[in-house]
């Protein structure tokens, strides 16, 4: 659903030296970095706030080893990539070997250009001089952010896990002896709870790619000869030119360093273990993307085979030569047409997205989300009027958007009758791990379907009656695993099913969860018997 955000994407690309130039890099080893914009185009999907890059060269025109552009914007705004001389002299400016890249959300923080990505800190000390994007969420930032400030001589300029993760780092660069950066991610993650991807680049030229111990947030990597580069998404890798044998996943708790021309993947974390975000795989990863050798595309077919599963068997829809299927587009397409094919009903494109209005979970604002979803999507009433639509869906996380697509879909469209149906459980928790629902009180299923309570049919035939559709069905949670292919154990879905694979996510769930049943009804006591408080994390 288009309701919400706050996913980055991370890119990174070397050309080893001392070797031939790697047909990957036509344009020759210092033009490595201008294959940044292209990896991140590819992963738009994950941000379109702002866009940036940080390129290492060790003989600069301009003494800068490490050069960082950031701009709001997409990417091709950001990288004037309309403009074609305009982009050569910026490529031509941040030219270099190595380089990461990042496109964002904001998953904490405002909307300006300073909190955009890469973030670069500079030292006279050459290890100490790095730069470095990071997709994810640290749910105990509070924690790390007042620690840094109970020393009286320290301040933070922004409200960001960005910003502190990067002192983070810089404390641990200035206490170890080494200049190993296995260890500096080894100790600096046993003070880190939540999600992380990450790619950083000091000015000697090392290169460090970590992924978080339980592997919430992606990373892929691939190696071609002289050629490296490492993206949250495989697309990235694959439309570089990679064989699709040689992109991998990087297994959680484990970093890739590029040191001296070597390539080397070690463990960093004692004890990783396998939590993946399960929303990568029904909504926000690119449809052509592969994660942990899960295909997003296989798993979204599957999705709608289940849906298709799920109404043969409760038989609530009467369907006939009238009926048809439609997806919201269009994360929902895949899992609309494969439940139409196993019905053996049409699916039809009877909304047309609007490409150039932005997704409406840019906005901040609910009512902006509703403004911006009514000229987000064009109901087509040659393929509506009249019909029994089963509109397809991903999810429903605030129902503003839904509410006002099914009002169009009615008025506009001329649709007969709507039945929703809705590829994913209901969104019944917050996440703390990078998505944009830090609150219970911002859901709308927990307003109808409290958490550990059996879904039943009147409770979404409520839930209907409150979006104006005819019909609400969600799929159950065990549906995810099958579609997925990953067992539930390996998967986080505590969005879901309120089960938090960290220990602070499941304490900051405790609170929420306490400050919403105690706003519902002032005589609840908490469990912990305290007070609701704020949690700190819009």
């Amino acid at each position: 659903m288009s309701e919400l955000h706050h996913e980055c994407g991370v890119a990174a690309i070397y050309h080893l030296p001392n070797q031939p130039v790697s047909d990957l890099c036509p344009g020759g080893v210092d033009q490595a970095s201008s294959l940044i914009p292209r990896m991140l185009l590819d992963m738009q999907n994950r941000g379109q706030l702002s866009a940036g890059m940080s390129r290492f060269h060790s003989n600069p025109k301009n003494g800068q080893l490490i050069d960082t552009y950031r701009e709001l914007g997409s990417v091709q705004e950001a990288f004037r990539l309309s403009h074609a001389a305009k982009a050569t002299s910026l490529m031509e400016k941040y030219a270099g070997p190595a380089a990461i890249g990042h496109v964002r959300y904001a998953t904490c923080g405002k909307d300006d250009r300073s909190y955009a990505q890469p973030f670069e800190i500079h030292h006279f000390n050459m290890r100490k001089w790095f730069t470095f994007a990071f997709n994810g969420q640290l749910s105990n930032y509070p924690e790390l952010a007042a620690d840094i400030l109970s020393d009286a001589d320290n301040h933070l300029v922004r409200q960001t896990d960005t910003e502190v993760l990067m002192h983070e780092i810089s404390r641990q660069l200035e206490v170890q002896d080494s200049d190993c950066l296995v260890e500096m991610i080894r100790n600096v993650s046993k003070r880190l709870d939540g999600a992380y991807s990450l790619a950083m680049l000091n000015a000697k030229g090392d290169m460090l790619i970590a992924r978080d111990p339980l592997g919430i947030k992606p990373m892929c990597y691939a190696i071609q000869g002289a050629m490296f580069a490492a993206a949250s998404e495989s697309v990235a890798l694959l439309n570089l030119g990679f064989k699709r044998s040689e992109i991998k996943s990087l297994k959680p708790g484990h970093a890739i360093t590029i040191i001296d021309g070597e390539i080397k993947i070690e463990q960093f974390a004692d004890n990783p273990g396998r939590a993946h975000c399960f929303f990568e795989w029904i909504y926000f990863a690119n449809v052509a993307s592969t994660l942990d050798d899960r295909g997003v595309y296989t798993t979204r077919t599957e999705l709608g085979k289940e849906l298709a599963a799920q109404e043969q068997q409760c038989g609530l829809i009467e369907i006939d030569e009238d009926t048809i299927v439609v997806p919201v587009p269009d994360t929902s397409k895949a899992a609309a047409d494969s439940m139409a094919f196993h019905l053996k009903v049409p699916s039809r494109e009877g909304l047309i997205r609007n490409r150039y209005s932005g997704r409406t979970f840019i906005e901040s604002s609910q009512k902006t989300r509703a403004q911006r979803a009514k000229i987000k999507y064009t109901p087509l009433r040659e393929v509506l009027e009249g019909k029994r639509v089963i509109l397809v869906e991903d999810s429903i996380v605030r129902s503003t958007t839904m509410k006002a697509l099914l009002r169009r879909i009615r008025e506009e469209g001329g649709a007969r009758e709507i039945h929703v149906r809705v590829a994913c459980p209901p969104i019944v928790a917050p996440c703390y791990y990078g998505i944009d629902m830090s609150t219970i009180k911002q859901l709308f299923a927990p307003k109808f379907y409290p958490p550990g309570e059996l879904l039943t049919d009147a409770i979404q035939d409520e839930m209907a009656a409150s979006l104006e559709c005819d019909s609400l069905r969600y799929l159950p949670i065990e549906s995810v695993a099958r579609a997925i292919g990953i067992p539930s154990d390996g998967l986080c879905q505590a969005c879901i099913n309120c089960d938090y694979p960290t220990p602070v996510g499941q304490k900051l769930y405790q609170l929420d969860h306490d400050s919403y049943r105690q706003e519902a009804d002032p005589s609840v006591i908490s469990e912990s018997g305290d007070r609701a408080v704020d949690l700190g994390l819009s």
